[in-house]
């Protein structure tokens, strides 16, 4: 294993993301370009969830991610051999909580994953450098290293405080998902039921108190009512960080052509994810389906699990799972550009937040293989420059500018539930 690491060491960055059975080599010319490109823009991905892979399955540990993560139980889609062969230049680390956890306890949850998350970057210092700022981003990118930054992901993480969501900034948060998978307090989701016809009045206090902060406004997981009230709310462009196109894929965790349509105003970015389900309708249509069949042998075998597990081993044989690959993650990235324009798009892979990739995006490693798929559609350098990191670049300036613009602006004391006036 060392002598294949170390003879793996000798090779071009992006030579390592070509080696596996499902990424065949690319044409060298195309790798020298791809090298090129992302050697003068960061490539920065907008979604990892590997501080709460960690959590879930390794004790919140950070030892051992140097390399050879894919021989893990369960394996990892990051370590930092990978993330130098898949050519990443920045970073942005999900800080995430189960969308059921509230109040308090998800104060404390979010705390714990955001030591998770510093904690990584503290320990490969020379893979990863930590980023406040779109110029530390970069700074760390020239400098060799992934410049990284956090997300927030769910606004139940602030616990309902705007306290906790100044102090998550200070910690280094620089964007906050307004909803997981449930409707919050103030903010619809995409995949729960309606309450607020998008956001409540507290929730558009939190989007001006992330303008004030220089927080990105993360719409990905909210309904198509919470996006159109948060970019007519938002001083500042606004990102989807791990979404995809309603228009390709009418699932609800993607984006509709309204609001793709509403991003050249906002100067908001769409970064496109790779879950499989979100990308391809036949994989939709086959999870739903599983479900279902999954329900009804448990309901014929409540006390035997290894029934289960037998029955559906069959019923998957029987009926394959769809293939879904690079081109689709294509498809999507092609139709936003379409849509929102090249100055809208950009990449949110959710890697280790999904329990499997489109065949030959496995990893952190296979960022380039995207790019060649996109060089064979005939994208152009700058373009691509754009979508790897200058749009989401360019989003965070403006974060940052609306703040500079608001700093008179004194912090919101807004409350869920405003005291009762005395008697």
């Amino acid at each position: 294993m060392l002598l294949l690491l170390a003879a793996a060491s000798l090779l071009p960055v992006s030579a390592m993301a070509q080696t596996s059975p499902t990424n065949p080599p690319i044409d060298p010319k195309v790798s020298q370009r791809i090298d090129r490109i992302l050697k003068r823009t960061p490539l920065i991905d907008g979604h990892n969830d590997l501080p709460w892979a960690l959590r879930g399955d390794f004790g919140s540990k950070v030892e051992g991610l140097q390399s050879g993560t894919d021989s893990w139980k369960p394996p990892l889609m990051t370590d930092m051999a990978r993330l130098k062969a898949g050519r990443v230049g920045g970073q942005f680390w999900s800080v995430y909580i189960d969308g059921t956890t509230l109040g308090d306890e998800a104060i404390r949850v979010t705390l714990e994953q955001i030591d998770t998350a510093h904690r990584i970057i503290d320990a490969y210092p020379d893979t990863l450098r930590f980023a406040r700022s779109a110029d530390e981003m970069e700074a760390a990118h020239k400098a060799g290293r992934v410049g990284s930054m956090l997300g927030i992901e769910g606004g139940r993480q602030i616990g309902g405080s705007m306290a906790a969501l100044r102090r998550f900034y200070d910690l280094g948060a620089r964007y906050m998902t307004l909803t997981h998978n449930q409707t919050t307090e103030w903010a619809d989701a995409g995949t729960d039921e309606p309450k607020y016809d998008g956001l409540s009045p507290f929730g558009v206090e939190v989007v001006k108190e992330m303008n004030r902060l220089g927080m990105m406004v993360d719409l990905s997981h909210v309904a198509p009512a919470t996006m159109r009230d948060a970019i007519a709310a938002s001083q500042a462009p606004v990102i989807f960080s791990h979404s995809s196109a309603a228009g390709v894929n009418p699932h609800p965790r993607n984006v509709p052509d309204d609001v793709l349509r509403l991003m050249p105003a906002n100067g908001g970015v769409v970064m496109v994810t790779w879950v499989p389900s979100f990308l391809s309708p036949a994989q939709w249509k086959w999870d739903g389906e599983q479900a279902a069949e999954e329900a009804r042998v448990k309901t014929y075998n409540r006390a035997n699990a290894a029934a289960v597990t037998k029955a559906m081993e069959a019923w998957v044989a029987a009926n394959p799972r769809p293939v879904v690959g690079i081109k689709e993650v294509a498809d999507h990235i092609d139709y936003v550009a379409r849509v929102a324009g090249h100055d809208h798009v950009g990449i949110g892979g959710d890697l280790d937040g999904i329990p499997r990739t489109p065949v030959g995006l496995e990893g952190v490693e296979a960022y380039p293989r995207l790019f060649a798929e996109l060089i064979r559609r005939g994208w152009s350098d700058a373009n691509l420059a754009k979508l790897a990191g200058g749009n989401v670049l360019r989003a965070l300036r403006g974060a940052e500018a609306t703040a500079a613009r608001m700093k008179d602006v004194p912090p919101s004391m807004a409350t869920l539930n405003p005291p009762k006036p005395a008697n």
